[in-house]
């Protein structure tokens, strides 16, 4: 496999190396792997953290900045960071008004923030938690015990951002970053696998006229494999699979996401077909986002992410942003 690395050993060093050039307002500490927003800590404001194995960018690293996380902590790839780092960005960012963990559910990250969380304690610092399985595709899989963190991620990062820019307390950013994760849903589906540095393969053998119907961001299987399908047909699929799991009563946000190797002019295509579904099964759409955003290094695919949302819950996700992967308002 051809990749555009120097050694296997340092491709998460390099990238962070890459990205300290490129956005100049972030602290990136290569060596403990910790990416801080530069005006850290804000006073009176509450802090989020994130984080997870590298593979997924531009989650976690590119949502760091105003109207989103205040920190991220990024593992080697496809593993979870260690509870030192989660600590030491907890420590670079609290104000004294708390930090909220958003953390995926994959048992490593569970475990490592959950003592990451202790430490901060031992600290002085107060630290509650959002854990995110928006996943509908598998209850239990390869990295976890119950649902996957997936798309879901990105909304709930955004809209307690936006919450904790407004200086709302701990506790209410807390709730709303729960809120926002137990109204989304998600289900993705793999076209080719993902090809990790280290390994330098496939992870796993996807022959050339199947997909996988319900794949993680591992590459972890889903609920099927079939004969490639149409665009149409794979949203039919993805978005009933998704509405047979939640009945929005109120409009809902979209993620149409691409797993990495996804060109544009496919997600859109893709998208299109999503909002038909959608359409059909009478679900009115407040809001769109479409691209790679939770990705799977090279494997090709999308994911699509439901979430129902009142009128504050719009106003979040509408307030401005200003990171190196996601940007409106400013």
């Amino acid at each position: 496999m051809k990749m555009l690395i120097n050694v296997a050993e340092t491709v998460v060093a390099d990238a962070l190396r890459g990205m300290a050039e490129a956005h100049p307002e972030l602290a990136v500490d290569v060596e403990n792997r910790v990416i801080v927003r530069r005006d850290a800590p804000v006073a009176g404001k509450v802090a989020l953290v994130s984080g997870g194995g590298s593979g997924h960018e531009p989650l976690h690293g590119g949502f760091v900045g105003p109207g989103m996380l205040s920190a991220a902590c990024p593992g080697e790839v496809f593993t979870s960071p260690v509870p030192d780092q989660m600590l030491r960005a907890a420590a670079a960012v609290n104000s004294g008004a708390g930090v909220l963990f958003i953390v995926k559910n994959y048992t490593g990250d569970v475990l490592n923030f959950d003592m990451a969380a202790e430490l901060a304690e031992d600290e002085g610092i107060q630290v509650a938690k959002v854990l995110v399985n928006d996943d509908v595709a598998v209850t239990d899989s390869l990295y976890t015990a119950g649902r996957r963190g997936t798309g879901a991620t990105l909304f709930v990062e955004k809209i307690a951002g936006a919450a904790a820019d407004e200086g709302q307390p701990l506790e209410r950013v807390e709730a709303i970053g729960r809120q926002v994760n137990e109204n989304a849903r998600s289900f993705g589906v793999a076209l080719t696998a993902c090809t990790t540095p280290a390994k330098g393969s496939p992870t796993f053998d996807l022959p050339a006229g199947e997909l996988e119907l319900g794949i993680g961001i591992h590459g972890e299987p889903g609920r099927e494999r079939r004969a490639m399908m149409t665009s149409g047909e794979i949203a039919d699929f993805a978005v009933h699979a998704i509405l047979d799991d939640m009945t929005p009563r109120n409009p809902v946000l979209v993620l149409v996401n691409g797993m990495g190797a996804t060109p544009l002019l496919e997600l859109y295509g893709f998208n299109a077909e999503v909002q038909r579904v959608l359409r059909e099964r009478g679900v009115a759409v407040a809001r769109t986002l479409v691209g790679n955003y939770v990705t799977s290094l090279d494997m090709a695919g999308a994911s699509v992410t439901l979430c129902q949302i009142d009128e504050e819950l719009l106003r979040l996700w509408d307030a401005p942003v200003n990171t190196a992967a996601l940007r409106w308002g400013v």
